[in-house]
């Protein structure tokens, strides 16, 4: 059984996609030298004519993927820093997101937008460590966020090959996570997994923050039983999937990496709630209102979901409930 890492399993997904389909190539900056480490080795493979270094100008390279896309091929754009997808929220959002929608269904627009390393890392500061989105599932941009090198592989398999627009999450704090992986296969999008069964409360977490439900969930197992129900893909959303396993344990936490206000927790617990009878009142754990990540280290995670949050909102959940 091969052991992978998150980053690698990226990695060999760009080069199994390139070698299966020669309309599939990747554009961005600095990505002749991986520089976020993803690319590594994918310039000798497939040569400069499929992996294109860009100018430092993230609206026209982003636009000339759409056109590309429009023109029958399947670009990968790698963003180095999340930051950037609000640049470009134009060019994704109004445009290549929109013309298979206004043209109904003639065109399609299978551009694949990649960020590796998005939300927090040490000493990124605030123009570098943002999470958003929640901003792209709210307009119905196809939105996954993998939390395993299986799912990382996976996903972004199913990305590429989708003909309409995706936007990868690969969060920082999931990079170096490692794995035995039996087979690496393309996983659906729209399709959540329960990574642990439980019978007392369901803990939704997004991403990274999967690994940080599950090493809680071990930590109070004494306690109470917990599931952990990861979306893989927050739009569109496996709603039928978190709604039975909330059926079953009758509470309900969220965890996610991005501001409160208009974020992905609170729309999780919304729709749960139009369609789940609680027994107790649901929790979410996120950042604060309006958070911008500091550069000093103790502040960053002080700004950031944690266990200790996430255990405390668990075991307030099933006091609300007693």
């Amino acid at each position: 059984m091969p052991r992978l890492s998150y980053r690698r399993a990226l990695t060999r997904a760009l080069a199994d996609e390139m070698t299966r389909d020669e309309s599939v190539f990747l554009l961005g900056e600095d990505i002749r030298v991986a520089a976020a480490n993803v690319t590594t080795g994918l310039l000798k493979k497939f040569g400069p004519e499929r992996v294109l270094d860009t100018p430092l100008s993230e609206q026209a390279f982003t636009s000339f993927a759409t056109g590309a896309a429009l023109a029958g091929t399947r670009p990968v754009i790698e963003f180095q820093i999340p930051s950037l997808l609000f640049l470009v929220f134009e060019q994704i959002v109004n445009h290549a997101h929109k013309f298979p929608l206004m043209t109904g269904g003639q065109c399609a627009v299978p551009v694949t937008y990649l960020v590796p390393g998005s939300g927090s890392r040490t000493g990124w500061a605030g123009q570098h460590s943002d999470h958003p989105y929640s901003l792209f599932a709210h307009v119905g941009v196809t939105t996954v966020v993998p939390a395993t090198p299986a799912d990382a592989y996976g996903l972004l398999v199913s990305a590429i090959r989708c003909d309409d627009p995706v936007v990868v999450f690969a969060p920082a704090g999931a990079l170096d996570v490692r794995a035995d992986v039996d087979d690496l296969v393309p996983v659906p999008l729209g399709r959540g997994c329960v990574r642990r069964a439980g019978t007392d409360v369901t803990v939704v977490a997004v991403g990274h923050l999967v690994h940080d439900a599950l090493a809680v969930a071990d930590e109070l197992a004494d306690q109470v039983s917990v599931e952990v129900f990861d979306p893989r893909t927050l739009y569109p959303f496996d709603w039928d999937g978190l709604v039975e396993s909330v059926s079953r344990t009758g509470r309900l936490v969220v965890v996610d990496d991005s501001n409160r206000s208009c974020g992905m927790a609170g729309e999780i617990i919304a729709t749960v709630v139009e369609r789940v009878r609680l027994a107790a009142s649901p929790r979410r754990v996120t950042r604060p209102d309006g958070a911008v990540l500091p550069f000093a280290p103790a502040l960053d995670r002080a700004v950031q979901p944690g266990r200790e949050q996430l255990s405390a909102a668990i075991q307030l959940c099933l006091k609300d409930g007693s």
